[in-house]
């Protein structure tokens, strides 16, 4: 069904239009008429057509001012002019409104079935549009809580978040360089600030989520994690290194409403906890804080900095560099970690130049903090006595200089032994893969079985292996095979058949099949040609 307005001053030109339009399309239009511009405007807004054919000359307001009136409640109709004056006039004026067609008096009734065909197929391509954005959007609202709660879960479980985070966040959309957490609680009820029956609650939360996430979202401009017992994180994109008092009790205000609500619109009691605005590189540490302000309070909603003794260091700290530094060496991007360590050497020089006492016990504590790391990846060899030199390297260090190079090249050593480590892994995966194949190629021997033979699961290997090989397990196993044919082939005391079975296939004609994929002939042209 299309909604059609005719809008003319002329009585008979709107019945001639009527009449056309009603006997070309009959039921498939509704058609409204109007004679004035105030008329046209008052019956859009009602009857909200999608085409409308419209004079320019009429009592009162102009079909002109008609139309810009109609823009502002209506973007979709299309306009079809009607004018028995000069259309150039009017035309740059028609053309910012969006209008299809000028049509000049009198109008014959092919043009006006062609030219409202045309206005037609553009209503049904504006309406599958506008369904295709509806379908999209449904599917968004699927995939989008799915894509967030992926986020919140590696962004507290994964240690090696980094790599892929940027990734979360382009997906979502944040482009903010800070972040903050809020965690909210609940449960039965509320005692000597502890909510009981958590248990309990987090079973019945999975009913009530949907609303809780919408209620959330009201509150703050975020990603809703999932449930996780009886807590929900939200992560809040921060645009600020840190928050001032005034916006600290902004956000402070919003979690005591959206817990307030929290509790009008679901029957359970709720608490929420605020960390600090964090880089969201670190933003871990804030969800952290959150969890400590809830567990030190027994208000409804408390943010870590109102919590007593808050840790804090004295003065101004890089406290974001440090832990920068420490994330790119354990991720063992050496660049990276050598930069940010050069930074944070010159920060130290700048501010306590003259106190080299300090400067060296951070370099050894930083450096030993990376180790640490690194020995529970597997990167370096931990003993009590591997370190007994680094108090006299230091100290024998004569300048500044040449301590920012014994940090460097410590850093470096760590993210090295890191990377060696992985390295040494895969290929001895993949060695040990290959020697077994080369051994057991002659047998029905599967990815499963040689999986199981290196003890990795068989999706991991899979992927090891082509990174280490540059090919996958089966065209590695085909090419071991093809090498043991063509040698056998040599020797004229076996026959195509034994050589089949002796290469590991139990077809002969599968066996030639591939072994002409892969030579150009089959094996007893092969042979052949070796005589």
């Amino acid at each position: 069904m299309y909604r059609i307005l005719l809008a003319d001053d002329e009585g008979i030109m709107l019945e001639s239009l009527k009449k056309i339009l009603e006997s070309t399309y009959g039921m498939e239009v509704e058609i409204a008429c109007a004679k004035t511009g105030r008329a046209v405007v008052e019956l859009a807004e009602t009857f909200r057509p999608d085409i409308a054919f419209m004079d320019i000359q009429m009592p009162g307001l102009s079909g002109v001012q008609a139309m810009k009136e109609i823009r502002k409640f209506n973007q979709s109709t299309i306009f079809i002019v009607i004018t028995a004056y000069d259309r150039f006039h009017y035309a740059q004026e028609c053309i910012s409104l969006g209008v299809l067609e000028f049509l000049t008096k009198p109008v014959n009734k092919k043009t006006i079935q062609e030219v409202c065909q045309k206005a037609m197929q553009q209503v049904d391509e504006n309406r599958k549009r506008r369904s295709d954005d509806l379908r999209i959007r449904e599917k968004l609202e699927t995939v989008v809580p799915l894509i967030e709660s992926g986020y919140i879960y590696s962004l507290l479980l994964q240690e090696d978040f980094y790599s892929y985070g940027r990734n979360y966040r382009e997906l979502l959309g944040i482009t903010a360089g800070y972040g903050y957490m809020v965690v909210a609680e609940f449960g039965d009820n509320l005692e000597n600030g502890v909510l009981t029956n958590a248990i309990g609650a987090s079973v019945r939360a999975n009913t009530f989520y949907p609303e809780f996430r919408e209620t959330a979202k009201g509150f703050f401009d975020g990603i809703v994690g999932p449930v996780m017992g009886n807590r929900v994180v939200l992560l809040v994109p921060y645009e600020k290194e840190s928050a001032s008092y005034e916006e600290r009790v902004k956000i402070l205000t919003a979690a005591r409403n959206m817990v307030h609500r929290l509790e009008q619109r679901i029957d359970c009691k709720f608490r929420a906890g605020i960390g600090k605005v964090k880089p969201m590189e670190t933003v871990r540490e804030s969800y952290e804080e959150a969890l400590r302000a809830l567990r030190e309070s027994d208000s409804h909603a408390v943010h870590i900095n109102d919590i007593p003794i808050v840790q804090d260091y004295d003065g101004e700290y890089p406290l974001e560099l440090e832990n920068r530094f420490v994330q790119r060496a354990v991720e063992g991007d050496e660049v990276a970690a050598r930069a940010v360590g050069n930074s944070f050497f010159d920060w130290m020089v700048k501010n306590y130049g003259d106190n080299r006492a300090n400067i060296e016990i951070k370099v050894l504590e930083l450096v030993m903090r990376i180790e640490y790391h690194a020995f529970f990846k597997g990167g370096v060899k931990y003993g009590f006595r591997y370190r007994e030199n680094y108090i006299r390297e230091l100290q024998e260090c004569c300048s500044h200089e040449e301590l920012r190079q014994w940090f460097l090249r410590k850093t470096g050593e760590v993210v090295n032994g890191i990377l060696t480590t992985k390295e040494k892994q895969s290929e001895s995966v993949v060695s040990r893969a290959k020697a077994y194949i080369e051994e057991n190629y002659q047998k029905d021997i599967s990815l499963d079985d040689v999986s199981r033979y290196v003890d990795i699961s068989p999706y991991y290997f899979s992927k090891l292996f082509k990174q280490e090989e540059g090919r996958n397990f089966i065209e590695y196993l085909t090419g071991v095979r093809m090498n043991a044919a063509r040698r056998l082939l040599l020797d004229p005391g076996y026959s195509i058949k034994e050589i089949c079975g002796m290469s590991g296939y139990s077809d002969p004609n599968y066996f030639s099949r591939i072994f002409k994929k892969y030579e150009g002939v089959t094996p007893t042209e092969y042979r052949e040609r070796l005589r």
